[in-house]
Protein backbone atom coordinates (compact mmCIF):
# COMPACT_ATOMS: atom_id res chain seq x y z
CA UNK A 1 0.00 0.00 0.00
CA UNK A 2 1.16 3.55 -0.74
CA UNK A 3 0.87 4.72 2.57
CA UNK A 4 2.37 1.92 4.01
CA UNK A 5 5.84 2.91 3.08
CA UNK A 6 5.52 6.68 3.97
CA UNK A 7 4.04 7.61 7.47
CA UNK A 8 4.21 11.29 7.02
CA UNK A 9 1.80 11.17 3.79
CA UNK A 10 -0.75 8.41 5.55
CA UNK A 11 -0.32 11.35 8.63
CA UNK A 12 -1.27 14.08 6.29
CA UNK A 13 -4.31 11.88 4.46
CA UNK A 14 -6.17 10.79 8.34
CA UNK A 15 -5.63 14.80 9.49
CA UNK A 16 -7.67 15.61 5.87
CA UNK A 17 -9.90 13.54 6.04
CA UNK A 18 -10.96 14.40 9.96
CA UNK A 19 -11.03 18.00 8.75
CA UNK A 20 -13.49 16.96 5.68
CA UNK A 21 -15.75 15.30 8.29
CA UNK A 22 -15.30 17.72 11.02
CA UNK A 23 -16.38 20.76 7.98
CA UNK A 24 -19.42 18.55 7.06
CA UNK A 25 -20.64 18.55 10.39
CA UNK A 26 -20.15 22.39 10.91
CA UNK A 27 -22.56 23.05 8.38
CA UNK A 28 -26.19 24.69 9.66
CA UNK A 29 -29.20 22.91 9.10
CA UNK A 30 -31.81 24.70 6.90
CA UNK A 31 -35.01 23.32 7.26
CA UNK A 32 -37.77 24.50 4.68
CA UNK A 33 -41.38 23.94 6.29
CA UNK A 34 -44.05 23.05 3.66
CA UNK A 35 -45.35 26.82 3.87
CA UNK A 36 -41.98 27.67 3.08
CA UNK A 37 -41.76 25.69 -0.13
CA UNK A 38 -44.84 27.24 -1.78
CA UNK A 39 -43.24 30.70 -1.74
CA UNK A 40 -41.28 30.37 -5.44
CA UNK A 41 -45.38 29.60 -6.89
CA UNK A 42 -47.01 31.86 -4.83
CA UNK A 43 -45.18 35.69 -4.61
CA UNK A 44 -42.08 34.85 -6.80
CA UNK A 45 -39.44 34.86 -4.91
CA UNK A 46 -36.55 32.76 -5.28
CA UNK A 47 -35.61 31.24 -1.84
CA UNK A 48 -32.80 29.76 -2.92
CA UNK A 49 -30.83 32.44 -3.82
CA UNK A 50 -32.10 34.30 -0.83
CA UNK A 51 -30.63 31.77 1.38
CA UNK A 52 -27.42 31.70 -0.53
CA UNK A 53 -27.67 36.15 0.39
CA UNK A 54 -28.39 36.22 4.12
CA UNK A 55 -26.84 32.63 4.88
CA UNK A 56 -23.19 33.66 6.29
CA UNK A 57 -21.88 30.30 7.33
CA UNK A 58 -21.72 26.84 5.28
CA UNK A 59 -25.61 24.96 5.49
CA UNK A 60 -27.36 22.76 3.96
CA UNK A 61 -31.43 22.96 2.95
CA UNK A 62 -33.06 19.91 4.15
CA UNK A 63 -36.87 19.21 4.26
CA UNK A 64 -39.38 16.54 5.91
CA UNK A 65 -40.55 13.66 4.29
CA UNK A 66 -43.85 14.37 5.48
CA UNK A 67 -43.44 17.88 3.57
CA UNK A 68 -43.29 16.02 0.63
CA UNK A 69 -46.46 14.09 1.63
CA UNK A 70 -48.09 17.57 1.89
CA UNK A 71 -47.41 18.84 -0.99
CA UNK A 72 -48.21 15.77 -3.09
CA UNK A 73 -51.23 16.30 -1.39
CA UNK A 74 -51.95 19.70 -2.74
CA UNK A 75 -50.98 18.92 -6.07
CA UNK A 76 -53.92 16.58 -5.78
CA UNK A 77 -56.46 18.26 -4.46
CA UNK A 78 -55.77 21.94 -3.53
CA UNK A 79 -56.86 25.11 -5.05
CA UNK A 80 -55.35 26.08 -8.73
CA UNK A 81 -53.19 28.15 -7.75
CA UNK A 82 -51.94 26.10 -4.84
CA UNK A 83 -51.43 23.30 -7.32
CA UNK A 84 -48.92 25.36 -9.45
CA UNK A 85 -46.71 26.60 -6.17
CA UNK A 86 -47.14 22.68 -4.90
CA UNK A 87 -45.64 21.27 -8.16
CA UNK A 88 -43.13 24.12 -8.43
CA UNK A 89 -42.03 22.89 -5.08
CA UNK A 90 -41.53 19.25 -5.85
CA UNK A 91 -39.82 20.48 -9.11
CA UNK A 92 -37.57 22.11 -6.97
CA UNK A 93 -36.60 19.95 -4.13
CA UNK A 94 -35.61 17.36 -7.00
CA UNK A 95 -33.46 20.04 -8.80
CA UNK A 96 -31.59 21.56 -5.89
CA UNK A 97 -30.92 18.10 -4.40
CA UNK A 98 -32.35 18.96 -0.52
CA UNK A 99 -31.57 16.35 1.48
CA UNK A 100 -34.37 14.51 2.67
CA UNK A 101 -34.91 13.88 6.63
CA UNK A 102 -37.25 11.26 7.53
CA UNK A 103 -40.02 11.25 10.42
CA UNK A 104 -39.93 7.52 11.02
CA UNK A 105 -42.90 8.47 13.39
CA UNK A 106 -46.19 9.00 11.22
CA UNK A 107 -48.49 9.72 13.69
CA UNK A 108 -46.49 13.47 14.31
CA UNK A 109 -47.28 16.52 12.09
CA UNK A 110 -44.76 18.04 10.21
CA UNK A 111 -44.55 20.80 12.98
CA UNK A 112 -43.63 18.59 15.80
CA UNK A 113 -41.14 16.45 13.72
CA UNK A 114 -39.25 20.42 12.51
CA UNK A 115 -39.54 20.83 16.45
CA UNK A 116 -37.73 17.93 17.24
CA UNK A 117 -35.29 17.74 14.89
CA UNK A 118 -34.28 21.83 15.73
CA UNK A 119 -31.34 22.49 17.89
CA UNK A 120 -28.84 25.33 18.26
CA UNK A 121 -27.46 24.95 14.65
CA UNK A 122 -30.43 24.92 12.82
CA UNK A 123 -32.37 27.19 11.04
CA UNK A 124 -36.16 26.85 10.23
CA UNK A 125 -37.27 28.44 7.11
CA UNK A 126 -41.51 29.02 7.74
CA UNK A 127 -44.42 31.31 7.54
CA UNK A 128 -45.55 29.67 10.70
CA UNK A 129 -45.60 32.16 13.50
CA UNK A 130 -46.41 29.10 16.32
CA UNK A 131 -43.68 27.46 14.41
CA UNK A 132 -41.30 29.94 14.84
CA UNK A 133 -41.94 30.28 18.36
CA UNK A 134 -41.72 26.54 19.25
CA UNK A 135 -38.19 26.43 17.45
CA UNK A 136 -36.76 28.99 18.97
CA UNK A 137 -37.60 28.22 22.28
CA UNK A 138 -35.61 24.93 21.33
CA UNK A 139 -32.36 27.51 20.08
CA UNK A 140 -32.96 27.43 16.69
CA UNK A 141 -33.36 30.44 14.22
CA UNK A 142 -35.87 31.26 11.65
CA UNK A 143 -35.80 32.63 8.30
CA UNK A 144 -38.93 33.86 7.11
CA UNK A 145 -40.22 36.26 4.10
CA UNK A 146 -40.45 40.02 4.65
CA UNK A 147 -42.92 42.45 2.32
CA UNK A 148 -43.64 39.57 0.19
CA UNK A 149 -40.36 40.34 -1.52
CA UNK A 150 -37.11 38.71 0.56
CA UNK A 151 -36.35 36.24 3.10
CA UNK A 152 -34.75 37.18 6.16
CA UNK A 153 -33.27 35.99 9.53
CA UNK A 154 -35.64 36.41 12.20
CA UNK A 155 -34.76 34.86 16.25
Amino acid sequence: MFFAKNPLKESIFQTFLKTAVQLKSMKKKVILDTNFLLVPGQFMVDIFTELERIMSEPFEMCVIDKSIAELNQLVAAGKEKDKFAAKLALVLIRQKNLKTLHSFVSKNSVDDIIVSKADASTYVATQDKALRDRVSEKGAKTIGLRQKKYLMIIK
